[in-house]
């Protein structure tokens, strides 16, 4: 479940996932793909996406029922981007997830949040773990961070065996602070820290 990756913007150099030399991004890893969204992605999306298990574990921003406006909306937001900072995971040739990160700014330039999701047939498969593992090599790397973090609600141990066989570190518990799905439940911060990218 590792991703050998070469990055496009130094052509030879081995540096944990496979980065294809191309205009775009794409990690190829043993049992997915990493790479930009495409509009031809418009049906895989709406029909993965559309599921209240995957919506239960994401954020307000993320839609439920899950349509086909919805998935033009997205793919209005990642053209709108200077750079994509999200991804689609592809398995099999199919688009079956995302993932992506939120650069910070200011004080905060040195850090991003990450987050993900995948179509929930193939969870329990080691894919979501790939796909963190690889992103997280890319993005900090690539945007030059020293710290990556994931913010996963109580309930969600999958998302949090995911984060940890990827290196990150529990740091804290936020109590109470989330409110999904008619429940409460506490917020959980995971982080990925390598402060030497930073002089």
């Amino acid at each position: 479940m590792t991703c050998r990756t070469r990055v496009a913007w130094r052509p030879g150099e081995d540096c944990g996932p496979r980065v294809v030399r191309s205009a775009h991004m794409r990690l190829e890893c043993s049992q997915c793909v990493i790479r930009d969204w495409s509009p031809a992605d418009r049906e895989a999306l709406v029909r993965h996406a559309d599921n209240r298990a995957i919506w239960r574990n994401l954020t307000h921003k993320f839609p439920h029922p899950y349509t086909p406006a919805d998935a033009d909306r997205w793919f209005e937001i990642v053209a709108a981007m200077p750079e994509p900072t999200a991804w689609a995971i592809e398995v099999e040739g199919e688009a079956v997830g995302g993932i992506g990160v939120h650069p910070g700014e200011g004080v905060y330039a040195g850090s991003a949040e990450i987050g993900y999701w995948l179509a929930a047939p193939l969870w329990g498969r080691g894919i979501m773990t790939e796909a963190v593992r690889a992103v997280s090599a890319y993005a900090l790397e690539h945007f030059g961070l020293c710290r990556l973090e994931a913010g996963v609600f109580g309930w969600n141990t999958a998302s949090m065996r995911v984060l940890e066989h990827c290196g990150f570190v529990r740091e804290s518990i936020a109590k109470a602070a989330v409110f999904k799905d008619g429940e409460l439940t506490d917020k959980v911060t995971y982080a990925l820290v390598d402060v030497s990218r930073k002089g």
